[in-house]
């Protein structure tokens, strides 16, 4: 089946955080009519078809009790992982939950202590801060390191960082959000080495694996070797990839017994059970030879939108630094040289009226920057780069 990501789809009104007016206006603070919002991390595409289709059809059952996904659940998953990763999974590693985000925290709960350290790379995605905040653990930073032009591991320091006996976890973006860098094997080896060496657990968010540009390759952190896997928590979902976020439901991948129990009891401290209804028919409809097409055709696009971004912000945007992701649908751009880097997120979003991501909210290290989704029809991209480019004069 051929899919028309071109189509613009209104979705105002439909409860929708990227776009109800309502909600942005708050967020803003002032009248949000006529914004483009390019944010938060969903996609403006329809999901494939079979899964629309799957959805409809349980909904016509007419019947929402409580759900615990069959054995054809676990064989679309088991089949996605080895056919898009190459990785034989086993249905005892599994466990559902309602999202990334929400288990960290039962990581975090699960498998450290209030005191302990818990590394990450900023800039980086916000709850990875936020949820070891909140539960009264200490944030060890490990920032990511601008050489040219290139984003780098500062191995040195997370060595540091890790021999400290008080450091238990590190939680890996992988691929990296906000840049979209797919890390090499080299890069994920030198990491694993320096957390096994010192008993740190690596939480690995892989929630965007599935998002690999053209030319691009992931590999999955387990795959490093036992020793890695052993020593780790893979976090998948298929919310990313198919724009499910709202289904919420992900699957955690823990291969070492010992940690996966740990994790299960601190789930049931919480009543966390039994998984929504509408997310199992979903994502098995999507784990699919036709969920694997409109995947396809999906990373085509999204590619030639990241070249788009990268062929206007050379010929109109000559001020704002940009190298094209490897991954995901997010673009980083530096506006640190323009005329606009103070006040920079006040400026776009009120005199450009294009709602992106301020760079600040990932770290320290994003000031000066702004996240741009570009998994939009490529005519929104295009008009709210030019609204971006005349603010720029």
């Amino acid at each position: 089946m051929k899919y028309n990501f071109d189509h613009v789809i209104a979705r105002e009104n439909t409860n929708s955080l990227k776009w109800d007016r309502t909600v942005l206006t708050k967020r803003l603070g002032f009248d949000a009519d006529g914004i483009l919002p390019l944010w938060v991390a969903d996609m403006d595409f329809r999901a494939p078809q079979p899964v629309i289709d799957a959805l409809i059809k349980r909904a016509e059952h007419g019947i929402f009790g409580y759900t615990s996904p069959l054995d054809d659940y676990y064989a679309a998953l088991t089949w996605w992982q080895k056919s898009r990763h190459d990785w034989d999974i086993q249905k005892e590693w599994v466990t559902m939950m309602p999202g990334i985000v929400p288990a960290f925290n039962f990581f975090i709960r699960a498998l450290t202590d209030e005191g302990d350290k818990i590394i990450i790379q900023e800039p980086v995605y916000p709850p990875f801060r936020s949820t070891i905040e909140t539960n009264n653990r200490i944030v060890a930073n490990n920032p990511l390191k601008l050489v040219d032009d290139k984003y780098v591991m500062d191995y040195d320091q997370l060595e540091q960082l890790a021999k400290d006996p008080q450091t238990k976890m590190l939680i890996l973006c992988s691929p990296h959000n906000p840049m979209g860098i797919v890390w090499s094997s080299d890069e994920l080896r030198k990491l694993g080495e320096i957390c096994n060496a010192n008993n740190v657990v690596v939480v690995a968010d892989e929630i965007h694996n599935d998002l690999i540009l053209p030319g691009n390759s992931h590999l999955t952190y387990a795959l490093l070797g036992e020793e890695f896997a052993n020593n780790s928590i893979i976090c998948t979902a298929p919310s990313k990839t198919f724009n499910l976020a709202g289904l919420q439901i992900s699957n955690i991948i823990i291969p070492n017994r010992v940690i996966r129990e740990k994790v299960d009891k601190e789930l049931k401290k919480s009543s966390i059970m039994e998984p929504n209804a509408f997310g199992i028919v979903a994502t098995t409809a999507a784990y699919s030879e036709e969920g694997a097409n409109w995947l396809n055709q999906l990373l085509v696009y999204l590619e030639s939108n990241a070249q788009f971004i990268h062929e206007f912000v050379n010929h109109r945007m000559p001020n704002v630094k940009y190298t094209k992701p490897q991954g995901t649908y997010l673009a980083w751009l530096d506006f640190k040289d323009t005329n606009i880097s103070e006040e920079l997120e006040h400026k776009i979003s009120k005199e450009a009226k294009v709602l992106l991501n301020s760079g600040a909210m990932f770290g320290s290290e994003g000031k000066g920057y702004m996240r741009v989704n570009f998994a939009c029809p490529r005519s929104v991209l295009a008009e709210a780069l030019e609204r971006i480019s005349k603010l720029l004069g």
